[in-house]
């Protein structure tokens, strides 16, 4: 069984004050059912509803008041009225908007009970209906695919994991913790594939499965668009929006089609609302607040980087691989590190963000910028020395703070270094695995 870090907040969530109805937010197949499934064997009794079910679609059809709702919700699932334990999972609510306006109800009349909703299309969905969520009535939880951590819990070595856990990594764990992020890296996170993978270990035969996800998603591409013209360009920025991930793109001709800016724009921010993929915007700060800054040209994050694997046929690259970031030119690692800091904030669907400088004959960029504290921390992803950090060079110089990052291929260190300019700083060393724990390694930075 996968380990879903998800699963600790929704324990928290279960024992908060004032708790409210939840809505788990997330792309199709990246596991919300099932771990909503797995979370209520914490409970008594729960009433499991899926709306794509006409059954359970017209309970909240008929229009029922709120009291002989509930009561009818009890009856039907053959569930006990009178038994406090009790889970109420309304899955694939975007179905029907009269289930969504109930949430309000949920938590004003019966806040003892924990309702959990779900819904891969939400955001689209409410978009074409232009209905929001009661404000202020419910809250959110946001799941994405498998993190390298959750991969981790996958594999048939417990002691990885807990080593993976371990600040500073043991030394005797690096080689181990590389090859099984090569293989999350040729893999991806979505939980049917890495299962699948783990059990048989064969890679011809998740071919089928990445397949039928995107054909799925291709077929969700009618229910996004608001038109037939629509529908086409989605379809087209689904089939080749993998290959164009860890790039900054131009809407206008997007994939090599000729599909004007504005048709482009809003295929991609449909399928930004349904979590298939994230524009990252670029920001010009080295100073807080750091805003994106929406008139530069994004950089296209896609939901999973077995998708791209799959796409664009490079998986036999990954044979003997010793630094990933010689795959396709380093993008790999980059995007995972995207998806890992994407993941790590479950609670809010804030996008990284980048840093450039963009002036004639001297262009610069940093791969992310972090919020940490009162701070701004530049992660790069290299795998050059310290002194080819050109871009790193001149944000440091630029900024008031004195520390950065380093994803590589090599070991938890830290550098005491100076700009060719002469300006100081700090700079932290991590090994690319670690992508998804910056956060505590800057918090123990003074015990490394």
């Amino acid at each position: 069984m996968i380990d879903r870090l998800l699963l600790k907040d929704l324990n928290k969530w279960h024992t908060k004050n004032n708790r409210k109805p939840l809505i788990i937010r997330g792309a199709r197949q990246v596991g919300k059912t099932t771990i909503v499934k797995i979370f209520a064997n914490n409970f008594k009794q729960h009433i499991f509803l899926d709306l794509e079910k006409r059954k359970d679609r017209e309970l909240f059809e008929q229009d029922l008041p709120f009291d002989k709702l509930v009561a009818a919700l009890f009856f039907i699932k053959k569930c006990d009225p009178m038994e406090k334990s009790t889970l109420i999972f309304i899955d694939e609510i975007q179905n029907s908007l009269k289930a969504v306006a109930t949430l309000r109800y949920f938590y004003e009349e019966t806040p003892d009970i924990p309702v959990i909703a779900a819904g891969s299309l939400l955001e689209v969905y409410l978009e074409k209906q232009k209905i929001s969520f009661p404000v202020g009535r419910v809250e959110s939880l946001y799941l994405y695919p498998l993190t390298f951590e959750e991969y981790l819990s996958s594999v048939d070595h417990p002691s990885a994991l807990s080593a993976f856990k371990q600040i500073p990594v043991p030394d005797y764990a690096y080689n181990t913790l590389f090859d099984y992020f090569h293989e999350y890296a040729l893999i991806g996170g979505m939980p049917e594939i890495v299962s699948h993978y783990q059990r048989y270990h064969d890679l011809n035969a998740v071919s089928a499965l990445y397949e039928n996800l995107l054909l799925s998603y291709t077929d969700d591409a009618a229910k996004y668009a608001r038109n037939s013209t629509l529908y086409q360009v989605i379809r087209h920025a689904i089939e080749t929006a993998p290959l164009e991930a860890g790039h900054r793109i131009r809407f206008q001709g997007f994939g090599k089609s000729s599909y004007r800016s504005r048709e482009m724009g809003e295929a991609l921010r449909t399928m930004e609302r349904a979590m298939l993929l994230y524009l990252l915007y670029p920001t010009t700060n080295t100073e807080l607040p750091i805003l994106p800054d929406l008139k530069k040209s994004p950089r296209l994050q896609f939901l999973d980087v077995g998708f791209i694997n799959y796409l664009s046929g490079i998986q036999n690259d990954y044979i003997g691989l010793k630094d990933l970031n010689s795959v396709y030119r380093g993008t790999i690692t980059e995007h995972i590190i995207g998806n890992e800091i994407l993941a790590t904030d479950r609670y809010s669907k804030s996008n990284p963000i980048f840093w450039v400088r963009e002036k004639e004959g001297s262009s610069a960029e940093i791969d992310y910028i972090l919020k940490y504290k009162s701070t701004l921390v530049p992660v790069e992803v290299k795998s050059g020395k310290t002194g080819t950090m050109k871009s790193l060079h001149l944000f440091m110089d630029n900024c008031k703070y004195n520390l950065a990052i380093r994803l590589f291929r090599g070991n938890v260190s830290i550098s005491d270094i100076q700009t060719p300019k002469g300006t100081p700083f700090r700079l932290l060393n991590l090994p690319y695995f670690l992508g998804g724990l910056l956060d505590e390694y800057l918090h123990n930075i003074d015990s490394l």
